[in-house]
């Protein structure tokens, strides 16, 4: 028997205001079905948050075209501290939620007449899939990327949920035996190096890069993977810079991409497996005698991967 990674469960967006966020990202996103919204105190994150318990407000959104959800979270113990630079592409940890889309010139469009802040024009990637970039008005960076796998057709949005995210690493190989090994991302999309010309308009995008697009080989059988539907992990090395870490200085729960969750069946094979890989869980619950909410305890056994800036 053996863990099985089911699908994005959902990623993290750190805010400043949780209920202005979360109209943006209904309005725009269509991120309109509340799983949660509770104030309560993260006691888990002690590794994460300078050995302190942060008191938080957080909403797990999810919409109903299929893919991970938002989970919302705004520090309320502390101010919300933002990054204090501009994020360029290769900066190590989350630089871009992807979201899918059944048409993209259709999304392209809709977000056009709303007068968001597209970043170029819509491109198509290393293997010929539509995709284009913007960013919110929070300076997140997303990647609309056409995906023909939609859980309800007969939404009107013209955007779906998480469907992966770029993430800026340091050392290409190490960070592969994390995504391949143990998130089970096996099967290598792409492997391109060079100056790209889909990455025209994000900021250090015009720079030299390794870029591998990763996803899962097998079909997946969990109780959620329906609705999560297929996901995607591209890692992007910078070659030609020094890049910076986006939480220097910062904590989790601090403005931006904090986190990416998986849901999985096995936690205990799991939890194994990364131990003797040299990656043991920083946080688990099942470790702990505190009472903690269901949520709270799926949120807790995950691993570094909460940091993965760090390879």
């Amino acid at each position: 028997m053996s863990a099985k990674i089911n699908g994005i469960q959902q990623l993290g967006v750190g805010v400043e205001n949780v209920k202005e966020a979360w109209k943006w990202y209904r309005e725009h996103f269509a991120m309109d079905i509340r799983m949660f919204e509770e104030e309560a105190t993260a006691e888990l994150m002690l590794a994460h948050t300078e050995g302190k318990s942060r008191t938080r407000h957080a909403v797990l959104a999810l919409n109903m075209q299929g893919g991970g959800g938002f989970e919302i979270w705004q520090h309320t113990g502390k101010k919300p501290e933002t990054c204090p630079f501009e994020i360029q592409l290769g900066d190590l940890g989350i630089n871009i939620g992807k979201i899918k889309t059944g048409n993209t010139a259709i999304a392209y469009s809709k977000f056009t007449n709303s007068g968001l802040n597209l970043l170029g024009s819509i491109h198509k990637d290393p293997v010929e899939n539509e995709h284009f970039y913007l960013k919110d008005i929070y300076n997140n960076m997303w990647e609309v990327k056409h995906e023909k796998q939609i859980f309800r057709k007969k939404e009107k949005s013209v955007s779906g949920g998480i469907y992966g995210a770029v993430i800026g690493v340091k050392d290409m190989e190490e960070s592969l035996k994390i995504y391949q090994d143990i998130l089970q991302y096996d099967k290598i999309v792409y492997d391109k190096t060079g100056v790209f010309d889909d990455f025209n308009g994000i900021p250090g995008g015009d720079h030299k890069f390794r870029r591998i697009l990763l996803k899962h080989s097998d079909i997946k059988s969990g109780a959620f993977s329906p609705f999560f539907g297929k996901s995607v992990i591209e890692l992007v090395q910078v070659l030609d810079r020094e890049p910076r870490n986006i939480y220097e200085g910062r904590i989790w729960g601090d403005p931006g991409f904090i986190h990416l969750c998986f849901d999985i069946n096995g936690i205990d094979i799991f939890r194994e497996k990364v131990k003797e890989m040299g990656f043991p869980f920083t946080v688990d619950s099942a470790q702990t005698q505190w009472k903690l909410s269901i949520w709270e305890k799926r949120q807790a056994v995950l691993p570094t991967f909460r940091h993965l800036k760090e390879l």
